[in-house]
């Protein structure tokens, strides 16, 4: 009876080292097909190895007895699996995939802390995770799911997050305290319109893309050193009361139709550009107050009535601004900031246009080369320059929304 209990564990494994309890498997990756083979693995504390449950696996598996995997541990297109469950599991040392399972509701590994990656994709039907919570990660992806929330998951510091296409999840609220790579958030919650988002920790981040999420909440955050894009977005008040600097990217609000409000009171550099654009409902644009060197360029497009940015000292690419409204006031003041060849004090290094009264100033998009003559308010302009800088803006940003979902 010893010998056939031991005995699928052998043929899994290929050996094993009784006495410390590590099993290092032949060949890297031991497949699961049946509840007898994870039953073959349970008298190991170590796996050395990868797991992968095979296809034809389920509809439950449980694989209590390893307490760690140092590979990955991956459930990939199987359309039998309901539940996966272990209650041992606490490091997965590489992937913890789950990848077009359909079938899976449940997973639960309560002891279960640490793993190199989480990707969870086209889980439709899952409405149960249960883990240590895990607070030890680098990479997570969890895309197109059924889950409510995310409390499995408790973040300190990690390289990326990427939420997208996650139908029921309504909120995200995480004491995430860093980001060293990218936070992606795209099309979550009820319509893809839904996700309200909280990180009342996070000091730091790399890259922001933040695509239609319903709030946005980064009270502490200091800096972002790559580039933070909101797009089509459902909030109408963003603030970032503590951000001081971009230090190699960019800042964009775009397509953003219920934004009333916008406001960085600390911030003083922009290392990239700054571009604010078809945000029908933002008015003014005072929300700049510290603002004094931008390294790119500058793109306003909008209903604005006022146009402010009183510190502004430094601008290496071009500034174009214009409004459906009159901002000619706002434009005087811009008009002293202009390169010294349009009658202005050099400021501005590149080109300068700023006008009011613009119907299209929310969709200029015939791609035409504007010229210029230095003075704020002209209204007979073209702006097509503008436009075709507008066009470029936003299908950055729908290029990269697209990569996301697309992951």
């Amino acid at each position: 009876m010893l010998v056939k209990n031991l005995l699928p564990a052998f043929v899994a494994i290929g050996s094993a080292a009784a006495q410390s309890g590590t099993c290092s498997i032949s060949g890297g990756t031991t497949t699961i097909n049946s509840q007898a083979d994870a039953t073959g693995l349970a008298s190991c504390r170590t796996v050395r190895g990868s797991v992968v449950i095979g296809r034809s696996a389920g509809p439950s598996i449980d694989l209590s007895g390893p307490g760690e995997i140092t590979g990955d541990l991956k459930v990939a297109d199987n359309g039998i699996i309901e539940t996966l469950q272990s209650s041992d599991l606490a490091t997965i040392g590489g992937k913890f995939q789950l990848k077009n399972v359909t079938k899976l509701t449940s997973v639960s590994m309560s002891k279960l802390t640490a793993a190199k990656e989480i990707e969870w994709d086209t889980v439709t039907n899952i409405e149960s995770v249960t883990l240590g919570p895990v607070n030890k990660v680098d990479d997570i992806r969890i895309s197109i799911t059924s889950l409510r929330n995310l409390d499995a998951l408790d973040l300190g510091n990690v390289a990326n997050l990427k939420l997208d296409n996650n139908a029921r999840l309504s909120k995200f609220s995480s004491n995430l305290r860093t980001l060293s790579k990218n936070l992606v958030l795209a099309s979550n919650g009820i319509g893809g319109i839904g996700l309200e988002v909280e990180l009342p920790n996070l000091v730091w981040a790399v890259e922001l893309d933040i695509n239609n999420v319903t709030t946005f909440s980064v009270p502490s955050l200091k800096t972002v050193n790559g580039s933070a894009r909101f797009g089509s977005n459902f909030f109408q008040s963003f603030s970032a009361p503590n951000l001081t600097a971009t230090s190699s990217g960019d800042i964009s609000f775009i397509g953003n139709a219920k934004l009333t409000n916008a406001t960085f009171p600390k911030l003083e550099a922009i290392a990239g550009g700054l571009t604010i654009a078809n945000n029908t409902n933002l008015d003014e644009l005072t929300g700049f107050p510290k603002l004094k060197s931008i390294g790119g360029a500058v793109l306003l497009r909008g209903n604005f009535e006022s146009v402010e940015m009183p510190a502004l000292d430094t601008v290496r690419g071009t500034f174009d601004a214009s409004s459906s409204a009159d901002i000619s006031e706002s434009c005087k003041a811009f008009d002293k900031l202009a390169p010294q060849n349009q009658g202005g004090n050099g400021v501005i290094a590149g080109g300068y246009d700023c006008t009011s009264n613009n119907t299209q100033a929310n969709e200029d998009t015939d791609g035409s080369t504007s010229g210029n003559d230095g003075s704020g308010g002209n209204d007979d302009k073209d702006n097509g320059a503008v436009g075709m800088a507008l066009n470029t803006g936003l299908f950055a940003i729908i290029a990269l929304a697209g990569f996301a979902v697309a992951l």
